[in-house]
């Protein structure tokens, strides 16, 4: 009885044992003959090898080639805590690491201790060049540190430590041109200049390559089911020249520490284009070391700051006359000697002067012979003349940051608005704005759009963008722009005209000069200093066959004497010589003969 219970009870127990097992069996068949989808996930996302890189920012060159903006080769050092915990030396890894990146070390034993992470960033963007006793391999690097033991050179093994590529933005030229090419961020993002507005270009194209990996980690290259190789961004081609460029920044530089200006900036272009060959702004900073200049110091006078240009506006408005028929050369107009009251206010020159001719009105630049001159015009015949050379316009050069400057139409003007817009006061501008409009006047009455960016081409050699002379619109008759550029040559050339130091030796230089009281803040009271001016001085030569126009700006120059008096600041005097010394380097450099020396067959007809 008790061994049939017996028996009974062990095949009870072996039948038991035999449906677990043959349970464990059938889920173990079922798991790798045909496993369910949730077994499967986890198991394939541990085995996926999964690579996102991203190829180089593109370069910025000038119109010759000359490489101003390009990615250099740079890592960030991290380490896997975990990994080394259990296959490395974490105190060798903190000794060397700190040693050769002169970090502390406690610090990176601290980071080293949390075993629960596995990546910790050490130490970011470090350049190619101080990584060169660094080798990678399998699961870490080798280093080889500088001092010899025991006279022979060792190789230490730091595993579990690895090197992220991650290229930094360099630029070759540092400050030069800073304000035009701009910088990029540590993220790679375009955040002013060409930097920022060609930055859909210049970013790099992301690759991805899709894969398998084994137990140890390395990929199964039978398994890869995605392969998209990382493009490198496009070359942007400038149509600035470094040569020139250099020549503009030394020289407002030195405008500024000659005449105690604030600062100063300038821009040279061609007439017949309205390529940009430089344009410069002082203060300026390295593009290397953006983060530590002042806002100011960043910001691209040239197109970014609205100033009332005071008698260079006298051009426009002068050579509107004369295509309106409204005035001649040679009518004459009674300046007052220099005092004259219109509208219940008091309108002055520097030089007092009594009947003298349109042309001298231009020569000696008077106030109150341009501001009669506007009034035979009339109100709506100024604005509308002035809005043909796009001011209160942006002009779109290619760069962020240009403004489009203040100009009012005339249901705001007062009654004696008109006597001072004529003079170059109540309307905003910027440089690139009056540098257009007189070079209209150099080349028969065309205004061509100005261009900051010649090309743009891929890494495969394609031309993803071609930018050629436009034209913007012709603001003045040929005959008028001709017998405007004759008036403004003889401030230049002529003695007693205020833009004589601004002459070229061999050349034919036309121009005008431009003083103006700087406005006063509303928070002070309105109006104008007394003392603070923006002084200009704009021109081109060779006056016959014009190729090159040049601008000088400088903001509140000049110093006061003993007797509190202000002196050296005015246009003439502060920007004139700027003006020369730019001129004097680009008609040797670019080779631009003597006027009546070269034959141009791209002339507008006359």
């Amino acid at each position: 009885m008790a061994e049939a219970r017996y028996k009974g009870r062990t095949l009870t127990l072996v039948i038991i044992v035999t449906l677990v097992f043959a349970g464990i069996g059938f889920r173990l068949s079922m798991l790798h003959l045909r496993p369910a989808e949730w077994v499967l996930e986890p198991i394939e996302e541990g085995r996926m090898f999964e690579i996102k890189s991203v190829g180089n920012r593109g370069r910025i060159v000038d119109r010759s080639g000359e490489i101003l903006a390009m990615d250099l080769a740079a890592y960030h050092v991290y380490a896997d805590p975990k990994y080394i915990a259990e296959h490395g030396d974490p105190a060798a890894v903190a000794k060397y690491l700190a040693k050769e990146f002169r970090l502390s070390e406690p610090e990176i034993a601290d980071q080293l201790s949390d075993v629960s992470r596995q990546y910790v960033r050490l130490k970011k963007f470090v350049p190619g060049h101080q990584l060169k006793r660094f080798t990678r391999r399998a699961y870490g690097l080798t280093y080889t540190p500088e001092e010899l033991v025991a006279g022979v050179e060792t190789n230490i093994y730091l595993r579990g430590v690895g090197l992220e590529d991650a290229p930094i933005r360099n630029y070759p030229k540092g400050p030069l041109m800073a304000h035009v090419v701009g910088f990029a961020n540590q993220e790679g993002v375009g955040s002013a200049g060409v930097e920022q507005r060609m930055d859909e270009y210049l970013r790099g194209k992301q690759g991805l390559r899709v894969s398998k990996k084994d137990g140890r980690r390395h990929e199964i290259y039978s398994e890869r089911t995605v392969d998209i190789e990382p493009k490198d961004g496009a070359t942007v081609t400038l149509t600035l020249d470094q040569q020139l460029q250099y020549v503009a920044e030394k020289t407002v530089e030195k405008t500024c520490r000659d005449f105690n200006a604030k600062a100063a900036w300038a821009i040279v272009q061609r007439v017949r284009t309205g390529e940009i060959l430089a344009m410069a702004s002082f203060p300026t900073y390295d593009l290397n070391r953006y983060a530590k200049a002042p806002p100011e110091w960043r910001r691209n006078r040239a197109i970014s700051f609205n100033y009332e240009p005071g008698s260079t506006m006298k051009a426009a408005v002068v050579g509107a006359a004369l295509d309106n028929e409204i005035v001649q050369e040679t009518d004459v107009f009674d300046c007052e000697n220099g005092y004259w009251i219109y509208g219940g206010k008091a309108l002055r020159d520097s030089h007092g002067e009594g009947e003298i001719s349109v042309a001298d009105i231009i020569k000696f630049s008077s106030n109150i012979g341009t501001a009669k001159i506007a009034l035979e015009m009339g109100d709506q015949l100024v604005y509308d003349s002035l809005k043909k050379f796009h001011f209160g316009d942006r002009l779109d050069v290619g760069i962020p940051g240009e403004e489009g400057g203040i100009f009012y139409s005339p249901k705001h003007w007062s009654k004696i608005s008109i006597t001072r817009i004529g003079m170059g006061h109540e309307i905003g501008v910027t440089a690139l704005q009056v540098l257009s409009m007189m070079n209209a006047i150099a080349y028969n009455g065309v205004q061509m759009k100005p261009m900051i960016i010649k090309n743009v081409i891929d890494s495969d050699g394609v031309t993803l963008e071609e930018n050629q002379p436009t034209v913007m619109g012709r603001p003045l008759s040929p005959a008028a722009a001709r017998r405007m550029r004759s008036l403004l040559a003889r401030v230049v050339m002529e003695e007693g005209g205020t833009g004589s130091k601004a002459r070229v030796e061999g050349y034919t230089v036309a121009g005008k000069t431009g003083t103006a009281q700087k406005i006063r803040p509303a928070a002070e009271g309105g109006g104008y200093y007394s003392k603070n001016f923006t002084s200009s001085f704009v021109g081109f030569l060779p006056v016959e066959n014009p190729e090159i126009g040049i601008i000088v700006v400088a903001d509140d120059p000049g110093e006061f004497t003993e007797s509190g008096r202000k002196i050296g600041y005015y246009g003439g005097t502060v920007c004139g010589p700027a003006f020369k010394e730019i001129a004097e380097f680009a008609v040797r450099y670019l080779r631009i003969a003597p006027e009546g020396d070269r034959i141009y067959v791209a002339r507008p007809e006359e």
